[in-house]
């Protein structure tokens, strides 16, 4: 998969994006031009005016981009599969401002799975780097999205959690190295 960061781009419709770091929804016009900051995920955080943008996947096509393909499961998928698969789809998630993913962020606290006769739920308890993050909704609505595209999965419960407070010895050693905070 090729890089997009630094590559210039125009909207060529217009789309809802949300500003960086105030999370708030702002309408991108048509011919404004800028360039990608970050492409994880299936999602783009751009550099427009002076402003940063996080602009969903489903809006990829407007700036030139391709939208990510949604996940599969194996055929006869066991419980284990599609825990994996749900894990898989958490490493897709990333705050538009730092260039790892929220699971080796640290910000997962738990994931569960459960199933009955009717459906398969998911719970998520995740944590932020830091409480005031204008970006706070905005990642909870992704972790939920995104593992709502997990076939066969119902329901998408994500709390968001403050106790234990998050720290950087949350990180996996390679986002520590990744982000210098060895």
């Amino acid at each position: 998969m090729r890089s997009h960061e630094n590559e210039p781009i125009v909207v060529q419709r217009e789309i809802k994006a949300i500003a960086i770091p105030a999370g708030v929804e702002v309408n991108l016009k048509v011919g404004s031009v800028g360039y990608v900051t970050q492409a994880l995920g299936g999602s783009f955080t751009v550099y427009i005016d002076g402003n940063l943008f996080r602009i969903a996947g489903v809006d990829a096509d407007a700036i030139g981009m391709t939208a990510a393909k949604p996940p599969e499961l194996p055929p006869g998928a066991s419980e284990e599969d599609i825990r994996n698969v749900i894990w898989n789809q958490l490493k897709t998630c990333y705050d538009p401002e730092i260039p790892v993913n929220i699971v080796d962020l640290g910000l997962i606290y738990e994931c569960t799975l459960a199933s009955d006769a009717d459906a398969r739920r998911v719970h998520v308890k995740m944590t932020l780097t830091a409480p005031g993050c204008g970006m706070g909704e905005v990642l909870v609505q992704d972790v939920r999205d995104k593992i709502l595209m997990v076939p066969t999965i119902d329901q998408a419960d994500v709390e968001l959690v403050f106790d234990p407070p998050w720290n950087h010895t949350m990180m996996s050693e390679a986002a520590r190295l990744q982000t210098g905070m060895m």
